[in-house]
C-alpha cells in the first residue's frame, strides 16, 4: 500500500468518516526530518494505512490540529485523535507506538 496525500477538501471523508485505525503524517516538502520520516512510513505502509498532509498546501488543517512541529504523526482510530509523536523516530519505536 502507499501513502495517499490529503487535502482539506478530503480529509473528512478519508480520516475521519472512516472507522479503525489511520496515522495522518502532518509534514512539509522543505523539512529534512519529515522526509526522513517519510521513508520510514513507506515502509510501513504495507502494514498500516497511513495518510500524508502537507502543511504549506493545508493550513487550515495543520492550525485546527494545533501541528506546531513538524513532522508530527496524529494516530486516530474511528475518527477520533488517540495520540500523537512529533519528530523522527526509528521504524522499531514507531511501529512498537503504532501497535500499543
Amino acid at each position: 500500500m502507499s501513502i495517499k496525500t490529503l487535502t482539506e477538501t478530503d480529509f473528512k471523508k478519508e480520516v475521519l468518516d472512516q472507522k479503525g485505525r489511520i496515522l495522518v503524517d502532518f509534514n512539509a516538502f522543505w523539512c529534512g526530518p519529515c522526509q526522513m520520516v517519510g521513508v520510514t512510513l513507506e515502509e510501513l505502509s504495507d502494514n498500516y494505512n497511513i495518510m500524508s498532509v502537507d502543511i504549506d498546501e493545508n493550513p487550515e488543517l495543520a492550525e485546527e490540529y494545533e501541528v506546531s512541529t513538524i513532522p508530527c504523526l496524529v494516530l486516530f482510530e474511528d475518527g477520533k485523535e488517540i495520540k500523537r509523536n512529533v519528530g523522527v523516530q526509528s521504524k522499531k519505536y514507531l511501529e512498537k507506538w503504532l501497535s500499543k
